[in-house]
């Protein structure tokens, strides 16, 4: 580390590591608490630690209540903005938020909502949809909030595990070119559960009203004109505030619980320390809800820091350019955007040389942050050439909360290295471990995990799943956290995310990066985005297949540009990667968040039984690459 600023940090993380009570709890402060903590944290009853045990607080105080009592009642917290309803724009201060969040929660408890309950929000992105999370929040509720769209069977799923009384919807969803009724496929996942709620409270939008038509169906307004606001009501920091189901590998989601006091303490405190942020300024995840994401940095972290916060309903490109993300920067005076590589990829497709950019005030647009899936450096290096800003890859996970490794606003940026998410982050004692727990030496490539206890923000458990909580991610590496990444740590402690250590393939006995080799496909002058997955072989075991999307206008042939990936790689990573084959296709399979579905490609690719991922943008992708792997003789059609 050559930074003058690297002492900061550097103190900052040995501190968090030898002394996290004394480190954390001076982080807690910054909160207002109900009943201070007896023990910041206490690792006796969890291999992985309770947060300020015997604390209480309520984080919809935290978030909003407190803001308006200190100042700031009339700065704008929320700023809906939606070019898919032909940009419509709301602006709620942090008075409207949180008296349209009281009046809510009001109606939750004329429902019988109340202290631990659960409320499942099937919702797209809109103003509501923030005010039912933090009106669970306020009376000590549960939320579980699930993708608006979702089908069907996956609504069962979530209904049966978590129980809600109440389900909160919208009547529709919109898309870049349609529209999508949410009501038959709640029916139909409720009509498959086996527990049914007892009520469901419906946002009606003008382009498709929902007809009601039974007796547990309620109107959102209705209920609004005639509800009592209910006060915030204190819980314990070690209570659960929400449910989020995240893809299992056995097919069957598992329910992530996070706490209100560790949660709370982290995402206040890393909007300074790592996004650079302070109350007034103006913050944007461009995500959404359904994700921990938007739970984490649409909602929670910019509310609870005081800051204004933007909930876009719209894309990356298409509603109506490339230029999307521009024009809500310049209208909104955006100084921090957080986003997905994948977001970025997509512009630079449509708008390789940035022209739409030209066109919009970016002068108070300050850094750039990219989380999701990993910051190849040839996106990196467009982002910081276009933006002229500081472009900041970090690392996290939906178990985690925030980041596991970031470069920190709030001591100073640290040089960055292209590929990798600088270091770790206060909290978290990463370190790279082979197959029986060694730590292995830097620059060797292993499973990144985390020493015990997790840092505040990081899960408790899964719902109704505990030991199953301990299989999954304590079990193979005791006294450590599993986060199933591969990687790296170099000689001067950057972390290098290389893949998820299921895209470590087996090429004649070596184990090899499937990320490694994406970034030297991403680095050709053609290439918008790529993937690579391991195929089966009978005499290698696994052969690297890579798929190319290409950047808009490009005209060489197809051979050519193929021709040109497989010699990068054999020229950079050798003739062991035996990469000989690629493809060239219109689209790569996503989740809705934007991570590459490797996984599916790949069982396409072997000829195994698949399950439809529930989070999947656009189903009719998978027959894309299908068709593409027929054309190398590969597929399940074969």
């Amino acid at each position: 580390m050559s930074s003058k600023f690297s002492k900061a940090y550097k103190q900052a993380h040995e501190l968090s590591l030898k002394d996290p009570e004394a480190f954390w709890g001076e982080a807690a402060k910054s909160l207002h608490w109900t009943k201070p903590w007896e023990q910041v944290l206490d690792v006796s009853q969890s291999p992985h630690g309770r947060w300020f045990v015997g604390g209480e607080l309520n984080t919809c105080y935290n978030a909003l209540d407190r803001h308006v009592e200190d100042g700031r009642a009339e700065q704008v917290a929320l700023i809906y903005d939606s070019p898919v309803t032909g940009n419509r724009v709301v602006k709620l201060s942090y008075r409207e938020l949180r008296d349209l969040t009281a009046r809510f929660a009001g109606v939750l408890a004329s429902r019988g909502v109340g202290k631990g309950d659960r409320v499942l929000i099937y919702m797209p992105m809109i103003p509501e949809t923030v005010i039912a999370m933090l009106a669970c929040a306020r009376i000590g509720a549960i939320h579980s909030v699930v993708f608006g769209g979702f089908a069907a069977n996956e609504l069962a799923v979530r209904i049966d595990d978590a129980k809600p009384n109440v389900i909160v919807t919208a009547s529709c969803g919109i898309e870049i070119n349609r529209v999508i009724p949410y009501m038959p496929l709640l029916n139909d996942g409720i009509g498959i559960a086996v527990f049914k709620p007892t009520t469901v409270i419906i946002v009606q939008r003008e382009q498709c009203i929902a007809q009601l038509t039974n007796d547990r169906e309620l109107d959102w307004s209705e209920a609004m004109s005639s509800a009592k606001p209910a006060d915030c009501v204190p819980v314990k920091a070690t209570d659960p505030l929400y449910i989020l189901y995240t893809s299992g590998t056995t097919g069957l989601p598992k329910g992530v619980v996070r706490d209100n006091g560790g949660h709370a303490v982290a995402l206040n405190w890393s909007m300074s320390t790592i996004y650079g942020m302070e109350a007034g300024d103006v913050y944007w995840a461009a995500s959404d809800v359904g994700w921990v994401v938007g739970h984490s940095y649409i909602v929670y972290g910019p509310l609870l820091k005081g800051c204004t916060t933007i909930l876009y309903e719209g894309k990356p490109v298409g509603t109506p350019d490339a230029g999307a993300f521009w024009r809500v920067i310049a209208d909104h005076g955006v100084k921090a955007l957080f986003t997905a590589p994948t977001a970025f990829r997509a512009i630079k497709k449509e708008d390789p040389d940035g022209k739409l950019m030209q066109d919009y005030d970016l002068s108070k647009f300050e850094t750039l942050f990219l989380a999701g899936e990993r910051t190849d450096p040839d996106t990196l290096a467009w982002a910081e050439r276009q933006l002229k800003v500081p472009v900041i890859d970090h690392w996290w996970q939906t178990e985690t909360g925030w980041s596991i490794a970031a470069n920190h606003m709030g001591y100073g940026l640290l040089p960055v290295k292209p590929g990798s998410p600088t270091m770790p982050a206060p909290g978290w004692d990463l370190q790279v471990l082979d197959s029986q727990g060694n730590s292995m030496p830097a620059g060797e490539v292993g499973a990144l995990c985390t020493k015990l206890p997790m840092a505040p923000g990081s899960l408790l458990t899964l719902w109704n799943a505990h030991e199953r909580f301990i299989e999954s991610y304590m079990a193979e590496f005791p006294g450590y956290y599993k986060t199933a990444d591969a990687g790296y740590i170099d000689e001067d402690g950057y972390v290098f995310v290389m893949s998820r250590t299921d895209d470590i393939i087996n090429v004649a006995g070596h184990r090899l990066s499937t990320g490694a080799m994406e970034e030297v496909l991403a680095s050709h002058a053609d290439v918008a985005e790529c993937a690579v997955i391991g195929v089966a072989d009978q005499l290698k075991g696994q052969l690297p297949v890579g798929f190319l999307v290409l950047k808009a206008g490009v005209e060489r042939p197809e051979q050519d540009i193929v021709a040109d990936v497989v010699k990068l790689v054999r020229d950079k990573i050798g003739p062991v990667a035996a990469f000989k084959q690629a493809v060239v296709v219109q689209r790569l399979p996503k989740t809705r968040s934007g991570k590459i579905l490797r996984g599916t490609m790949q069982k396409i690719a072997d000829n195994e039984e698949y399950r439809l991922p529930a989070t999947i943008d656009d189903p009719a992708i998978l027959g894309e690459i299908d068709t593409a792997l027929q054309r190398l003789g590969l597929s399940k059609s074969r």
